[in-house]
């Protein structure tokens, strides 16, 4: 993901968030960078979750035909 310009924006969290938050950003950490990364991974796995969503319903759609073609391919080996 490229940087490019930040915006400041403002959240609330829980204290607890909070704490958690500089566990991970450390002494020296930024928690605005422990943020984005965390969003990102969450916005990258709800891609990836509807991208194979769609993929599932393709395979389904055409379960039949597509069984019926390893069928077919299945008669054509050799048997040894």
């Amino acid at each position: 993901m490229k940087s490019g310009i930040k915006r400041k924006t403002s959240v609330t969290l829980s204290p607890t968030v909070v704490r958690q938050i500089d566990d991970l950003a450390g002494k020296r950490g930024n928690r605005s960078a422990v943020i984005e990364r965390a969003v990102v991974a969450y916005w990258t796995a709800q891609k990836r979750r509807k991208r194979d969503a769609r993929d599932r319903e393709i395979l389904e759609a055409h379960a039949d035909s597509l069984g019926e073609e390893a069928a077919d391919v299945l008669e054509f080996q050799v048997d040894e």
